[in-house]
C-alpha cells in the first residue's frame, strides 16, 4: 500500500494538470495553422468559424478601415462602440484577439457597467479624461480617474464601466484576448430579457417593489 505522502503527491500531481487544463482551455483556442480566414458565409457549425478557402484568402483579409472616424455618440449614454472582431476582421479568426473604439460624449458619455465572458480587456486613453473601475467577486470597486496616455486592464468576466468625467468628447482604444469577446451589459441583461425574468425573483434580489421593477423592465424592452 502506498505511504500517504505518497498518495498526497500523487493527488497534488493530478489536481495541478486538471487545473492546467482548465486554464488553457478558458481562452481561445490554438491556431493549429499559420492563418485561417473566417469564412462568414459557411454553414457549418463550430467554436468560431471554418477556414476561407486558403487560395481566396487576400490581405484586406486582414486590414479593417475606420477606427479613425468618430462614433455617434448621440444617444441615451452618450457612447459609442466600434468594434473589430472576426466579424468586421475575418483574419482574426483564431487568433485569440480583437480591438475596440470607444467614443465618449463630454460630460458623462458612459460604457454602462458591463462584462466580457471570454477576454481580459485592456484599455488605453487617447484623449479625454475618464472614470473607470471594475469590481471583483468581493465586491470590491477598483476605480481610478484616467487621463490621455494611460492605460487600465479590466480582468476578465469582472462588472467595469468607463465616464468621460471631462468636458470634451473622450476617445479609448482597447484590446481584448478573444476574437470574439462578447459583451452583457448588466441592466439590459436583468430588465430586458426575453422571455422577461420574473419579477418576483428582480423585486427580492434588489429589495425593490414589484412596481419598480415592472417601470425598469417596460423602459429597458421599449428602448
Amino acid at each position: 500500500m502506498e505511504s500517504f505522502p505518497a498518495l498526497a503527491l500523487a493527488v497534488l500531481v493530478i489536481f495541478s494538470y486538471a487545473n492546467t487544463i482548465v486554464i488553457v482551455g478558458a481562452s481561445d483556442p490554438d491556431p493549429l495553422q499559420d492563418i485561417c480566414v473566417a469564412d462568414l458565409q459557411s454553414k457549418v457549425i463550430v467554436n468560431g468559424f471554418p477556414c476561407k478557402n486558403a487560395m481566396m484568402v487576400t490581405a484586406n483579409d486582414f486590414r479593417l478601415k475606420g477606427l479613425d472616424k468618430p462614433g455617434n455618440t448621440n444617444n441615451q449614454l452618450g457612447f459609442n462602440v466600434t468594434p473589430a472582431f472576426v466579424m468586421q476582421l475575418p483574419g482574426l479568426n483564431t487568433l485569440g484577439i480583437s480591438m475596440v473604439r470607444l467614443d465618449y460624449a463630454a460630460r458623462g458619455g458612459l460604457n454602462p457597467p458591463h462584462t466580457h465572458p471570454r477576454a481580459t480587456e485592456i484599455l488605453v486613453v487617447i484623449e479625454g479624461t475618464l472614470l473607470v473601475g471594475f469590481i471583483n467577486t468581493n465586491n470590491t470597486l477598483f476605480s481610478i480617474t484616467l487621463e490621455k496616455g494611460d492605460v487600465f486592464v479590466f480582468p476578465r468576466g469582472l462588472v467595469h464601466f468607463q465616464q468621460n468625467i471631462g468636458s470634451i468628447n473622450a476617445v479609448a482604444i482597447a484590446s481584448l484576448n478573444s476574437q470574439n469577446p462578447g459583451t452583457q451589459q448588466v441592466a439590459p441583461a436583468l430588465f430586458g430579457a426575453s422571455p422577461p425574468v420574473s419579477v418576483s425573483v428582480l423585486a427580492k434580489a434588489f429589495q425593490i417593489d414589484d412596481k419598480l421593477v415592472q417601470i425598469l423592465q417596460h423602459k429597458f424592452t421599449s428602448s
